[in-house]
């Protein structure tokens, strides 16, 4: 088979640069191991900055967005048992939208049949090759077990962390970046209405707490657990208890308790590997950078990943290389300022059972130096809403 572009994985980084690239008259062919409606109902981020909405709207997908995406104007750091807005639009003149992740996948799915460009769902034994060529391969198994072979111009890594991009460069190529946290976010995915209209970050001493949504009947919420707790040993009369704890404060709040519907453990990294581009080989998404998912970063800089990827394979294709050698580059600048922003939101909201009491001091202090400074609020607010695409 040929093609002028292999993509790696069917997520939103992976759907996103395929359609961009069909819609520049590029051809290229997306993988995928999972099977199609696995895909489409996996359970991921929720909130889209706004360039994003604004790239997706411009792209003609975001009729579903706009009619079922809830926009925020603000939202609330909690602690001291008190709720301190802090006022997004106000301050920066953009929101933020929730609107899950699976939603958005649905969406490109949807938008790849109706325009007939190809989606290979069931794929296995995934392998990259010559990718420091002209002429890269990719070698696979179909979802009928026939095996396969891509030669194509470009390969694009969007296959997730655990994926077979990011390893099938060279070590001694690769500078790897990387903090573990000691702690882990329990989620929730409960059927009831939102207790409160804006999401709220709540640090407490028994450890964080989110509250957040998904639709005006679905509540995502998330508590702060240890890495190594056993699933089973939180049943719902124990998450609920805990979310009502860390949630309470002195004025009027109900926390709204319903069915959980999904419920899952998930560890807290920060992670850069760089360069992003090796060869004919580009990564972007997790398949390049992790951030904790506490500033809401991680859909987001996918998505900037492949606007710069697809305006540079673009380029790449017509001959002209200095988008492609400047993709890393261009890339790590947005990825750095994000984790960044993922670590202050994590650090400052977290309990670190390692930390004492002059550490514990210092949050606090940050917490009420950000919710009573107009400048520190703005900082919050702008890298929260999404800063311009490059």
């Amino acid at each position: 088979m040929r093609t002028q572009v292999a993509v790696i994985g069917a997520g939103p980084a992976g759907l996103l640069l395929s359609f961009l690239l069909h819609e520049a008259g590029i051809d290229c062919v997306v993988l995928e191991a999972r099977d199609r409606e696995y895909v489409r109902q996996r359970v991921r981020a929720g909130v889209c900055e706004q360039p994003t909405v604004e790239l997706l709207t411009s792209l003609g997908l975001g009729e579903r967005l706009a009619a079922e995406g809830m926009p925020h104007e603000g939202l609330s750091l909690r602690f001291d048992r008190a709720d301190h807005r802090i006022a997004l639009t106000e301050l920066t003149g953009k929101t933020i939208t929730v609107y899950g992740q699976q939603e958005i996948v649905k969406d490109l799915i949807d938008a790849h049949e109706a325009r007939g460009y190809p989606i290979s769902f069931e794929v296995s034994d995934v392998g990259l090759s010559d990718v420091d060529t002209e002429r890269p391969r990719v070698r696979y198994v179909d979802g009928e077990g026939n095996a396969q072979t891509i030669e194509c111009d470009a390969v694009a890594g969007c296959d997730g962390f655990h994926g077979i991009s990011r390893p099938s460069i060279p070590d001694r190529e690769l500078t790897v970046y990387e903090r573990e946290y000691p702690f882990a976010w329990l989620g929730v995915l409960a059927r009831t209405p939102p207790s409160h209209h804006e999401l709220i970050y709540v640090h407490h001493e028994r450890g964080f707490a989110l509250h957040s949504m998904r639709t005006p009947e679905i509540t995502r919420l998330y508590l702060q657990v240890d890495p190594h707790d056993d699933l089973a040993s939180w049943s719902d009369d124990r998450i609920w208890a805990e979310l009502t704890a860390r949630l309470e404060v002195e004025s009027d709040f109900t926390l709204r308790e319903g069915p959980i519907l999904d419920k899952g453990i998930t560890p807290m990294r920060s992670f850069v590997a760089e360069p992003l581009r090796h060869g004919r080989l580009f990564l972007a998404g997790d398949a390049a950078h992790i951030v904790p998912p506490t500033g809401a970063k991680g859909m987001n800089l996918a998505i900037a990943d492949v606007r710069v990827l697809a305006r540079a394979l673009e380029a790449l294709l017509r001959g002209d290389e200095s988008l492609a050698a400047a993709y890393s580059d261009t890339c790590l600048r947005r990825v750095w300022r994000a984790e960044h922003f993922s670590w202050f939101m994590t650090t400052m909201l977290h309990t670190d059972p390692h930390a004492d009491g002059f550490a514990r001091q210092l949050q606090l202090s940050q917490l009420r130096y950000t919710t009573s400074s107009r400048a520190a609020a703005t900082s919050l607010a702008e890298n929260y809403v999404g800063l311009p695409f490059a």
